[in-house]
């Protein structure tokens, strides 16, 4: 299976429209979006975005970042793409989302508390599901803010340290560009799209990873 992972678009009309050019040149499988589709808009400017994405014709799954307006869940859910606090399959593959992030000092939209996280997480997953979150995990690469500070959830740490899931594809830090691994679980954050990054993920049945962090 091969899946395009994308994070962050923050309302950017040009760059979903070039990234449906690149995708349209790309043989996938699945469209996930780790959330922050708008900068702080609801529900009419998150579908902007999603009818240019769906015009690549894949099937998707998408949750809600910290600034997506609180109607874009709704919008989510009545296109039957939302993974927040849920489990999808697709292909034989579990998915397993929750979006919004971890408390921040800027009381944005859609922030929770880390047990709630874990709570939902341990909840809905399956050994063997690809986790898509919008914040990353504590203590990693792909969590640290240009001060050099962690800001990540500890919560998803701690499930992600006793789980194990082979994947984990979150944003939230836009600076924080890059793959972790966490015991034998892999972690990317593609990068924003909104500074033209996405990435590629190859998944085969003997459940071995390749990622690729492309540009647009």
């Amino acid at each position: 299976m091969r899946i395009a992972a994308i994070t962050d678009i923050h309302g950017k009309v040009g760059k979903a429209e070039k990234l449906v050019e690149r995708l349209e040149e790309e043989d996938f499988d699945l469209l996930l979006i780790a959330g922050d589709i708008t900068n702080f808009q609801g529900r009419g400017k998150a579908s902007e975005i999603l009818d240019i994405l769906e015009r690549v014709g894949k099937p998707m799954f998408s949750i809600m970042g910290n600034c997506d307006g609180r109607d874009v869940l709704d919008l989510l859910e009545e296109k039957g793409i939302s993974l927040h606090d849920k489990r999808l399959e697709f292909g034989g593959t579990g998915f397993v989302g929750f979006g919004g992030s971890n408390k921040t000092p800027f009381s944005t939209i859609w922030e929770f508390d880390d047990r709630e996280l874990l709570k939902s997480l341990m909840r809905n997953y399956r050994e063997g599901d690809v986790l898509l979150v919008h914040t990353p995990p504590y203590g990693t690469k792909v969590d640290r803010i240009y001060t050099g500070r962690h800001v990540g959830s500890k919560g998803l740490r701690r499930f992600i340290e006793e789980k194990q899931p082979p994947l984990v594809i979150c944003g939230h830090i836009h600076e924080a560009r890059g793959v972790d691994e966490i015991g034998r679980t892999l972690v990317v954050n593609p990068g924003p799209l909104f500074r033209s990054y996405y990435a590629m993920i190859y998944l085969d049945e003997a459940g071995e990873i390749e990622i690729s962090l492309e540009r647009v």
